[in-house]
């Protein structure tokens, strides 16, 4: 097949490619920005599968993604069966709402025009879990546009869901929603600089900040404001690149697929495993209800990962039948995520 792709030098891209790359009669077409970027990307691979991987400069921001009229017509020459869209801002600043509206809501209606122009025959939304919003209770059918939303990224992404599924008439529309994307299952690897790693990334930061200033006590607690019985839905990103992989073949049209955990780790063994990967033991956890002195050290480190306390708050469960419809009769398992691989992951992350 010939398969288009947005979002595919980034974090979860590459996975992707490598992926459709086992069937060696696939051709994939990844629009890029950063070309440099792209080609790096590309290098990673095999010679022969090399030649199957064409970088096509272009933006989604911008209509039909920026393409010139000579790479557009030669993709509509081509014919394209499949059509994969990933690319969106993941930031959850309130000032950031009209950068990420303008991404997520409008660079998915120029990738829907552009797969609808190319003669996509199936068009992939890769959205998020966490269109859930502040309901406890995940589904897989589309969420109400009028429900609460903790930030705009939330609601970019919800609205830009029923965008898509206006498209049905034009094309096979699915929807895949992965929840919190952590490192390779089996190495730990990961490149990614949001949500977990950003959230980890600050905890590193603080525990340097507080040696620096010679303020490290054993008897000292840093408490982090979280629900200790919330949980943090995390899924290894080789399971959600093996999911998206099998929608070539297998996804059904109007069909939404949550890629979540069915046993997510609660927010306390999570803070254990940060604990003990960053030896800062002095880390505690705090119930927004039982705040009443926080330290200037406290509440330094709680405004640094304040963008995430609405996470750190909830306790969602998901229900993911369709994404077990679709694995079944595959090589793919289901999800099974052990405590000491969800430990690997975030022990590689520092180590790296």
């Amino acid at each position: 097949m010939n398969i288009f792709l947005t979002g595919s030098t980034g974090f979860l891209g590459g996975k992707l490619i490598g992926n459709l790359m086992e069937n060696v009669d696939h051709h994939v077409y990844v629009l890029v920005r950063n070309v440099s970027k792209g080609e790096r990307l590309v290098n990673q691979f095999s010679e022969e599968k090399k030649n199957r991987i064409h970088l096509i400069k272009g933006d989604i921001t911008q209509p039909y993604c920026g393409l010139s009229d000579e790479q557009f017509k030669k993709l509509q020459n081509l014919g394209m069966e499949c059509f994969y869209h990933s690319a969106a801002l993941v930031k959850f600043d309130v000032e950031l709402s009209d950068e990420l509206f303008e991404i997520n809501y409008e660079g998915t209606k120029n990738t829907l025009e552009l797969a609808k122009a190319l003669g996509a025959e199936k068009f992939f939304y890769i959205s998020t879990a966490y269109t859930v919003g502040k309901s406890s209770k995940g589904v897989e059918e589309l969420y109400p546009l009028d429900a609460e939303y903790h930030n705009p990224y939330e609601a970019s992404k919800v609205q830009s869901e029923h965008l898509v599924w206006s498209y049905q008439d034009q094309m096979e529309v699915s929807i895949f929603r992965p929840a919190i994307i952590v490192g390779d299952s089996k190495t730990g690897e990961a490149d990614s600089e949001f949500t977990l790693y950003g959230f980890m990334r600050a905890l590193h930061i603080f525990k340097r900040r507080v040696a620096r200033n010679n303020s490290s006590d054993a008897t000292v607690k840093y408490r982090v404001i979280a629900n200790e019985e919330g949980t943090s839905n995390f899924v290894p990103v080789d399971y959600v690149a093996d999911i998206l992989s099998l929608a070539v073949t297998k996804a059904e049209p109007r069909k939404i697929y949550n890629i979540t955990n069915p046993n997510p780790p609660t927010n306390i063994e999570i803070l254990n495993m940060f604990k003990s990967a960053l030896s800062f033991h002095e880390l505690d956890l705090v119930h927004s209800g039982n705040i009443t002195d926080l330290t200037p050290e406290e509440q330094q480190l709680n405004s640094m990962i304040d963008i995430f306390r609405v996470y750190l708050a909830g306790n969602v469960s998901f229900e993911d039948y369709n994404t077990q419809q679709l694995i079944k009769d595959t090589n793919v398992e289901h999800l099974n995520l052990s405590t000491s691989t969800l430990q690997m992951i975030i022990e590689a992350y520092f180590k790296n």
